[in-house]
């Protein structure tokens, strides 16, 4: 039997469908490659948008701005000494844009001192996007860092 470049067109095309289908039904099905939104909630995040323009603009008016490192014991977060450690509140996000499963949360809960520190054994290596929401006298600040871990 003979093949002319009709048949031949045909049979490439098919064959080349069939292997886009079978890797767009692999990627679906594997959890692995996991395909989840960013945010959860998007348009509840987007709604609040100004809100936390607000909050970021208050956190880069301040003279004295937290520190935020990664050392060799992890991540460590200096406040200012102008504050008042005990009247520090709020939250510390870490987020890890490679795994969802990753991301958790530390509250801020300061006495003495105005270090926070997360330890390493919590963190794996790579890239974290840390967002800081906190208040301190009835005004709510939001500072956003990203910082790598070896």
């Amino acid at each position: 039997m003979k093949i002319n470049w009709g048949t031949a067109i045909v049979i490439a095309f098919g064959l080349f469908m069939t292997f886009i289908l079978y890797f767009v039904f692999m990627v679906q099905s594997d959890s692995k490659y996991d395909n989840d939104l960013v945010v959860e909630e998007y348009y509840k995040h987007d709604a609040r948008f100004g809100e936390e323009m607000e909050r970021v603009q208050n956190a880069e008016d301040l003279k004295a701005k937290p520190i935020v490192t990664a050392g060799a014991s992890g991540i460590t977060i200096v406040f200012p000494t102008v504050f008042v450690p005990i009247n520090i509140k709020g939250k510390v996000s870490l987020y890890r844009p490679s795994n969802k499963k990753l991301d958790f949360e530390i509250p801020i809960s300061l006495s003495d001192a105005t270090t926070l520190l997360i330890p390493k054994k919590s963190l794996a290596g790579g890239r974290w996007d840390i967002n800081m929401e906190w208040q301190y006298e009835g005004k709510s600040y939001l500072s956003k860092e990203t910082i790598y871990i070896n």
